[in-house]
């Protein structure tokens, strides 16, 4: 199985697990929770629609740059400045060793020039949810909030009392459709259950 793959992939029906009853326990879960799952560290409550808006739009920029089940750490590019010092000559070179150094260089800045531009880099799950924060789709408050909807909908998922979402996400077998499943059901989740909820739990 790929270590990553593109979240544009249809759900497949594997992946569609969390159901109403996954809805309905973690809606209990969140009803024994020692810490309110709504209140920010702000001190103010969120609402449902503004935690739902966090994870749509959450999905929204997975969908756009991709998922990653893990950081990925791209390759440092050698730059202009840092080969410029290959090209440091002295006076014993001989005329021929400093042409030879010199079609070097230009060789390899014509490589780079040609070279494709670095792909758009993917994003974790919860580092999706902090981008978003920065964003005009919400905040530090509907991050904490969404990312305790996750962490209950996981756990009713899994019916492990301790279990967290990124840690989730990161398991070797995750695939980009759980993901998608996994902020969908969130979606609902805080629209149904969340303050100022319009939606009617079953």
């Amino acid at each position: 199985m790929p270590k990553t793959t593109n979240t544009t992939t249809p759900a497949t029906a594997d992946a569609m697990v969390f159901t109403d009853e996954t809805l309905r326990q973690a809606a209990e879960l969140a009803a024994d929770a020692r810490r309110p799952v709504w209140l920010g560290d702000s001190g103010e409550e969120c609402t449902g629609e503004a935690v739902a808006r966090h994870l749509e739009a959450t999905l929204a920029l997975l969908e756009k740059d991709g998922w990653a089940r893990v950081y990925e750490v791209a390759r440092p590019v050698q730059h202009t400045a840092d080969r410029s010092s290959a090209l440091a000559a002295d006076e014993s070179m001989s005329v021929k060793a400093l042409l030879l150094q010199l079609i070097r260089f230009i060789r390899a800045e014509v490589a780079d020039a040609d070279a494709p531009a670095p792909a758009r880099p993917r994003r974790t799950l919860p580092t999706a949810l902090r981008h978003v924060a920065d964003s005009d789709h919400g905040d530090g408050d509907t991050c904490e909030a969404a990312s305790r909807v996750l962490n209950l909908l996981v756990r009713a998922h899994t019916g492990h009392a301790h279990a967290l979402a990124s840690s989730w996400a990161e398991r070797q077998h995750r695939t980009a459709a759980d993901i998608t499943a996994l902020l969908t059901a969130g979606i609902t989740f805080a629209r149904t259950y969340g303050p100022g909820a319009t939606a009617t739990a079953a």
